[in-house]
């Protein structure tokens, strides 16, 4: 059998990234629901549909600075003529003005109702209760800006510089939907229309557990019989990013006992574990060994498989501690375990928080390099996605393999090519997933 067929064969025996996902997903469920005050309210994700209870605006009211008034009174400002509609003498061919007396003056603060009698304005300040048969507000710089009497040398349109009561959100609007993000933007409409609390899932509490007798802290160079823990920091990171509270607890190095211990310690204050390192089937692989040992007659709390997926096969998913807690395996090498995060960490945690949906926006793009791909795995490479002027994307491969590290420190996507791509040509069409980089 020659390499090619060997490097086949064992490809075949890889379970489909996809089976895998999903047989994992389908074990989680959602964060029970808890009330929460609205200031605390930003970056969980509803448990229910929320409607709006009251109206917004909440009452007629001015939109700008200016004089509210009756607009058949003001709708022969501007106009030339002979004469002035009763309010003075004008030049034939000049615009002429309208003049009201000014009747009050009304703040955002008032709230004794008022009516407008013919030939009447009011002053208003934006954010103000509209008078009643008001039905429109004349711009302060449309007018001499008179105090007692003013003048209106323009007519805006019926309507204009005021919003009607519910005009933007009528009592009764779904606000939002359940498994939505509270953005600050959402924030501020439910406490627009007098929601004080909502309903929604706690943010997972997520721990980080790097293991393995050769890592050491940052702050140094790796050397011989040395690894500087890179991914304890890096997957804190990035599970904080998806929105969980992430725990670093750091390294914990392969003593069985010990790394027992730590595991059950930890299920007291986590929703899910993250493990990183000793996912492999040698001897030294310690997570392995420790979380895969059956317990008298049962079956072992957590599966470890071999994936179809580049970088990073060997996968565990399961359960610790007397309560259960979700636990996820992920390989040592850091680009490994970063692209685990993404494929099989990160949704765990967008459906414990109870998030739709739970894997990241896609996108089809035009390839601009030809790139090939190890056959029947399939291969995440970071990748560069841009807009194309006219309308869809541009991708560029960045360095992946066993330099998917420094690729992912530029990208602001992710390449997807399937098991069966062995080659992917410039100018081909491929998947993408779009990281929510900031830059």
């Amino acid at each position: 059998m020659t390499a090619t067929a060997d490097a086949e064969a064992a490809a075949n025996e890889l379970t489909p990234l996809a089976d895998y996902l999903g047989s994992v997903l389908r074990r989680l469920r959602a964060l029970p629901p808890l009330d929460l005050d609205l200031t605390q309210a930003y970056g969980n994700v509803l448990a229910e549909d929320v409607v709006a209870p009251h109206a917004y605006p909440a009452f007629d009211q001015a939109a700008i600075d200016g004089y509210a008034a009756r607009w058949e009174d003001i709708s022969g400002a501007g106009r030339t003529g002979g004469l002035a509609g009763g309010y003075g003498p004008s030049r034939l061919g000049d615009p002429r003005p309208v003049r009201l007396n000014v009747v009050g003056d009304l703040g955002a603060a008032s709230w004794r109702p008022v009516r407008l009698t013919p030939g009447a304005c009011f002053s208003v300040a934006a954010g103000s209760p509209l008078p009643i048969a008001a039905d429109v507000v004349v711009p302060v710089e449309w007018t001499d800006q008179g105090m007692a009497a003013v003048e209106i040398f323009r007519t805006p349109k019926r309507g204009y510089g005021l919003r009607r009561a519910g005009e933007e959100l009528p009592a009764g609007t779904l606000l939002a939907r359940s498994g939505s993000y509270i953005s600050p933007a959402l924030v501020a409409v439910f406490a627009a229309t007098g929601i004080g609390h909502v309903v929604v899932r706690p943010s997972p509490r997520v721990v980080i557990v790097a293991t393995g007798d050769e890592l050491v802290d940052v702050g140094r160079g790796s050397q011989p019989g040395q690894v500087v823990d890179v991914n304890s920091h890096a997957l804190t990171a990035a599970a904080a990013e998806v929105g969980a509270l992430a725990y670093r607890v750091g390294i914990c190095d392969d003593d069985p006992e010990g790394l027992r211990g730590l595991l059950e310690d930890q299920t007291l204050r986590a929703d899910l574990i993250i493990t990183t390192g000793g996912t492999g089937a040698g001897p030294g692989d310690m997570i392995r060994r420790v979380l895969s040992r059956r317990d008298g007659g049962r079956a072992s709390p957590v599966t470890f498989m071999e994936v179809a997926l580049y970088p990073g096969s060997a996968l565990g998913f399961g359960t610790v501690g007397a309560e259960e807690v979700p636990v996820v395996c992920l390989p040592g090498e850091p680009g490994a375990a970063l692209i685990g995060f993404e494929v099989l960490a990160r949704p765990a945690i967008q459906l414990l928080a109870g998030a739709e949906p739970v894997f990241r926006p896609s996108v089809r793009a035009h390839l601009l390099e030809t790139v090939s791909s190890p056959s029947g795995l399939r291969e995440f490479r970071p990748a560069h996605v841009a807009e194309r002027r006219g309308g869809g994307y541009t991708v560029q491969p960045l360095r992946g393999g066993p330099y998917t590290l420094s690729g992912l420190a530029e990208a602001n996507g992710l390449m997807v090519l399937g098991e069966r791509v062995t080659s992917a040509a410039a100018g081909s069409t491929v998947d993408v997933l779009l990281l929510d980089r900031r830059r």
